[in-house]
């Protein structure tokens, strides 16, 4: 309730300021801010999985290509 009251009013006031006045450090909020952005996905999970499959498709024909030797020199 309080980080979110000091969030609505930011932009007018200090956040250090916000933070004294409602009784709450400073860093407690910058540290619940940050676990708060860290918890929503930064990407769709299905453009992750649809790139992931057509990379392993490449190193798979490159794999077919050098005869499936592996290592860096060959690939």
């Amino acid at each position: 309730m309080k980080y979110a009251w000091i969030a609505k009013h930011k932009a007018q006031w200090p956040v250090t300021l916000t933070c004294a006045l409602v009784t709450v450090s400073a860093s407690g909020y910058f540290e619940h801010c940050k676990r708060k952005d860290a918890d929503k996905p930064s990407k769709p999970v299905a453009n992750k999985r649809v790139s992931d499959e057509a990379l392993l498709l490449h190193i798979q024909a490159i794999h077919a290509e050098v005869k499936q030797e592996y290592g860096g020199p060959r690939m």
